[in-house]
C-alpha cells in the first residue's frame, strides 16, 4: 500500500525537526544512489517539504532530493550507531540517522524539475496554499466515478485507497457517483473531511476514521482492527447499519462501501 499524504507530511516534520541546519553525512550502502549521495554529503539540511505523496529534501547549494516511497518504500530513523544493511538506498546522518529503503523514486532534481512535479499535482488539503475551488473545478470536468477521481493525484494530492473509501462512506456518497454530479456542498464536505482526517493522521501517525461518536473511544485509543469503517472489510457488517460491506474495482483498484449508508 502506498503511504498516503499524512505519512509524508509527518515524515517531513520529523526530518526537519531532527536534521534542520545540520551538515549531514550521506551514503548509499546499497550503491544505487552512490552518485547522488556523494553530491549531498557534507551539505547542510535546509528543511523538507511534502506535497501529496511526494517528499522533497532541501540542501545547501540549491540541491533538492525528490523521494516517492511507492508501494514498499520506507524512510525511518535509526540509531546513529546502527550498521546499515545492503538494502538501504540512502542513509543520512545528523543528530540521528535516517535510512531509506525500497523507494519508487530517489533522485536529485533541479528547481525547474521540482516545479514540474508540483505543477502536475492537484491541491493538497494539508497545504495552506491549496484551495477547495481548484478541487471543485477539477471534479466538475469529470464524468468518471468519484472513487476514481479521488485517487487521481492531479485532482487531489495525498488521498489514497484507504482514505477515499473511508471519506465516501463517512459522507454517504456512493463510489460510482459521477464526479461532475456532486454538489458544491458535497465537494466542500469531502475537502473539509480530508483536511481534518489528514491532520489527524499526521498527529496519530496512522489512519483512524471511526469517530468517538460511533466507537465510544477517542481515535487515538482505537485498536487498528476497529479504526476503519469499510476498508478491507468486505462481507463484514457495516459499523453503522449492519449491512454487509461490498467491494468492487474502480480503474483496477478495490473500493469498499455500504449500499444502505451510501445509496446510489
Amino acid at each position: 500500500m502506498v503511504p498516503e499524504g499524512h505519512t509524508i507530511h509527518r515524515l517531513s516534520k520529523d526530518l526537519t525537526k531532527d536534521l534542520d541546519g545540520r551538515r549531514v553525512i550521506a551514503t548509499s550502502p546499497q550503491g544505487r544512489f552512490e552518485n547522488g549521495a556523494s553530491k549531498i554529503n557534507g551539505k547542510a539540511f535546509n528543511g523538507s517539504e511534502a506535497w501529496g505523496k511526494h517528499l522533497f529534501l532541501m540542501f545547501s547549494g540549491n540541491a533538492i532530493l525528490h523521494i516517492h516511497l511507492g508501494l514498499i518504500g520506507k524512510f525511518r530513523p535509526v540509531s546513529i550507531d546502527s550498521l546499515p544493511t545492503d538494502t538501504v538506498r540512502l542513509r543520512l546522518e545528523g543528530k540521528s540517522a535516517w535510512q531509506l529503503t525500497g523507494p519508487q523514486k530517489c533522485s536529485l532534481i533541479s528547481s525547474d524539475e521540482y516545479s514540474l512535479v508540483i505543477d502536475a499535482l492537484g491541491p493538497d488539503p494539508l497545504r495552506r496554499s491549496s484551495r477547495v475551488t481548484d478541487f471543485e473545478a477539477s471534479l466538475k470536468k469529470r464524468k468518471t466515478p468519484i472513487a476514481i477521481s479521488l485517487l487521481d493525484q492531479s485532482v487531489i494530492a495525498g488521498v489514497g485507497n484507504v482514505y477515499r473509501a473511508e471519506f465516501l462512506f463517512m459522507l454517504g456518497i456512493h463510489p460510482n457517483r459521477p464526479s461532475c454530479d456532486l454538489t458544491s456542498a458535497e465537494v466542500r464536505e469531502i475537502w473539509e473531511l480530508a483536511t481534518q482526517q489528514l491532520r489527524q493522521g499526521v498527529r496519530l501517525n496512522r489512519i483512524v476514521t471511526v469517530t468517538e461518536q460511533d466507537s465510544g473511544k477517542k481515535p487515538g485509543h482505537l485498536r487498528r482492527s476497529k479504526a476503519l469503517y469499510v476498508y478491507k472489510r468486505e462481507t463484514l457488517p457495516c459499523r453503522r447499519c449492519g449491512s454487509p460491506i461490498r467491494i468492487a474495482e474502480f480503474a483496477g483498484r478495490s473500493c469498499w462501501w455500504c449500499d444502505r449508508c451510501q445509496p446510489i
